[in-house]
């Protein structure tokens, strides 16, 4: 069931593609398979749509509510200020305090009840920490915004391509500093947000399978212990509190077609294990969600692509996959 509330999208890094995508995806929609809204610019948003040659009015709404009444008609936007206006491809720090009051909009907005989730397009990180941004990047600051109006945040990065699913337990560290960041807790507080945040989506129990970090998955302490003395001990702790968790697995059997239709979603040990074979099955179509927020939260799975901007060559499939995602998990957990 589609939900009666919009979807906040908000604009990104605006001297990227999210305007484009945001307008493609507009141009793109099917009937009846919901609303979604821009927060951003409506400047920027009809330069580039000059730019692009795109059809594509945009109606300025003042809240959420009124954003299904002009969508058939309109894109939806609910305009934020630009201290200047973006060149496509050329990053200006001036543009950051547009892009993360974009971001805080869509949160408050999301946790008063008056969206049904959001999906953030690619914002660029160094433009942002040139600005004073704190944070490590858009899950950190979604999670930090959501503590701050006192709800529990334990964020959980999921990948997807279409129902194939991997949540990488590590992210963004290198990859000699892994096996010392592997622990059992940190498997077993992962695990149980997806077990919980993605029951609804797959209609039942979740049926999860755990990556091993060591060739053959360390082959008995052979070739390497992380298996036998972190990794399995968090899984049996998982089955004991009744989760439908297999593991430790060798990765390198783990993803073929075959083994596919076994597994709800896989848990790996790190970035490139998760990503790869997500990028591999779904590359055009590929999305990031965050799991364990008090609201859905989903991004297309690529950056700001910055020499495609305005260019007219910017695929939306992941956007628009996206959107499609975050309107099944807020309809799953409509129904918890």
């Amino acid at each position: 069931m589609v939900s009666p509330l919009p979807l906040a999208l908000t604009l990104g890094e605006p001297a990227g593609i999210g305007p484009d995508i945001s307008l493609l995806a507009w141009r793109r929609r099917e009937p009846g398979e919901g609303v979604f809204l821009v927060i951003g610019n409506r400047e920027c948003l009809a330069r580039r749509a000059r730019l692009m040659g795109l059809e594509v009015p945009l109606a300025a709404i003042a809240e959420p509510g009124e954003a299904a009444a002009v969508f058939d008609e309109a894109l939806p936007v609910l305009d934020m200020p630009l201290k200047v206006q973006p060149v496509p491809g050329s990053l200006d720090p001036a543009a950051a305090p547009g892009v993360v009051g974009a971001i805080e909009a869509a949160v408050a907005l999301a946790l008063e009840g008056t969206v049904a989730g959001i999906v953030t397009n690619p914002i660029h990180k160094d433009a942002l920490y040139r600005t004073g941004f704190a944070h490590q990047g858009h899950t950190d600051f979604l999670a930090h915004l959501a503590r701050q109006a006192g709800y529990d945040a334990c964020p959980v990065m999921m990948l997807s391509a279409g129902s194939f699913r991997t949540v990488p337990l590590t992210v963004h560290i290198p990859l000699k500093d892994v096996a010392g960041a592997i622990s059992e807790d940190l498997i077993l507080r992962q695990a149980r947000v997806v077990a919980r945040d993605l029951s609804g989506l797959v209609g039942g129990p979740v049926r999860m399978a755990v990556a091993g970090l060591n060739p053959h998955a360390g082959e008995n302490g052979a070739l390497g212990t992380e298996e036998r003395d972190i990794i399995a001990p968090a899984i049996a702790r998982l089955k004991g509190e009744g989760l439908d968790v297999t593991g430790p697995l060798s990765a390198d059997t783990l993803f073929h077609d075959e083994v596919r239709g076994l597994f709800d979603v896989y848990l790996c040990m790190y970035h490139d294990q998760a990503l790869i074979p997500v990028k591999t099955i779904g590359f055009h179509e590929g999305v990031n969600t965050t799991l364990g927020l008090p609201f859905v939260r989903t991004s297309p799975d690529h950056g700001t692509a910055l020499a495609l901007a305005g260019s007219g060559n910017a695929n939306p499939s992941s956007l628009l996959a996206a959107l499609k995602l975050a309107r099944q998990l807020a309809a799953a957990r409509a129904e918890r």
